[in-house]
């Protein structure tokens, strides 16, 4: 099959298309056709073995496994021993963070991994499960966002961001959405209430009082979340001095404020399938690249402009 590897750590200009073989599928696992993968920041993180304590993980000198990407929508083909919830046939979405996606094949455990909607796309699909989760977790698994409240989304325009205003939304919260002023009509598309643009506006000084503050971007101060708001959750950093910054001031603060990385689990995969189901989520695709521009795709998420999703393209090597 063909795969996208890496052999070392590097920018996209390491990554390579080459013919690998094809996974054999172990127990409590399916083995999927790949139609889609969504590229994330992570993606681009796992590459360049940033930051490093990272490598812990993923390999400390070289890469531990070959084949990158997270994100994939597909198609079951085979089914291990052991997998009770999926049959062949079934279109399925998740995500693999320890690699493999960005392949035509990925043996997938089957708790990661959730039935797509009726008639959804697999593009569509593929760009919901880092970005979804990670909303998703952010907003009702630690946000604990009741209907009502009034929540605060600091980097509302990119795949997290966009997905976390409408499940915000969905919930029953008033959102405020901070973003460049480019993309204020973008966010206001997703149902925020209110917009700040950044680039108008310092954050650091805004007075507003919510419930919850979620930080996507990943730039607010400990004093930003105690000045305006009642709990918080940190979901992004800029750098890993400004994570420990502010880690360290809530090791010696009362203020209810959590910093998570999102974990794949089916459950909540059901749970985003059905709101986009219901159409109270939709997937906003910046831009989608053929399964040959994997590295592109991985460049252009690199610059921390994107607006909503970038997708791959598998489709036509299956047809």
């Amino acid at each position: 099959m063909k795969a996208f590897t890496k052999y070392k750590y590097g920018g996209p200009e390491v990554l390579q298309m080459e013919e690998v073989e094809s996974p054999v599928v172990k127990n409590n696992h399916i083995l999927v056709k790949v139609m889609a993968n969504s590229a994330n920041p992570a993606d681009w993180r796992i590459l360049r073995g940033k930051p490093f304590f990272a490598r812990f993980s993923f390999g400390l000198f070289k890469p531990k496994d070959a084949i990158l990407g997270a994100d994939f929508a597909g198609i079951v083909v085979e089914i291990g021993s052991g997998v009770q919830h999926f049959k062949i046939g079934d279109h399925v979405f998740g995500e693999m963070l320890g690699g493999g996606a960005f392949a035509e094949f990925a043996c997938v455990p089957n708790n990661i991994c959730a039935n797509m909607p009726e008639h959804a796309k697999f593009t569509t699909m593929a760009g919901v499960p880092i970005a979804g989760l990670t909303a998703y977790q952010a907003i009702i698994t630690h946000g604990n966002i009741k209907n009502g409240e009034s929540v605060l989304i600091n980097g509302a325009s990119g795949g997290v961001g966009h997905f976390a205003v409408q499940i915000a939304k969905a919930y029953g919260a008033h959102v405020t959405a901070v973003c460049s002023s480019r993309n204020s009509d973008f966010v206001k598309s997703m149902g925020a209430d209110n917009t700040i643009g950044y680039d108008k506006e310092d954050i650091h000084q805004h007075k507003g009082d919510y419930d919850v503050v979620i930080d996507v971007h990943g730039n607010l101060t400990h004093s930003d979340y105690t000045r305006m708001g009642k709990r918080g959750v940190m979901v992004g950093f800029t750098t890993i001095g400004h994570m420990f910054a502010v880690l360290l001031k809530k090791a010696f603060n009362k203020f209810p404020l959590t910093q998570f990385t999102a974990e794949a689990n089916t459950k909540d995969l059901k749970v985003l399938a059905s709101l986009i189901k219901e159409e109270q989520i939709k997937v906003y695709i910046e831009k989608s690249y053929p399964y040959t521009q994997i590295p592109e795709a991985i460049a252009h998420i690199e610059k921390m402009r994107t607006r909503g999703k970038v997708v791959m393209v598998w489709q036509d090597i299956h047809e």
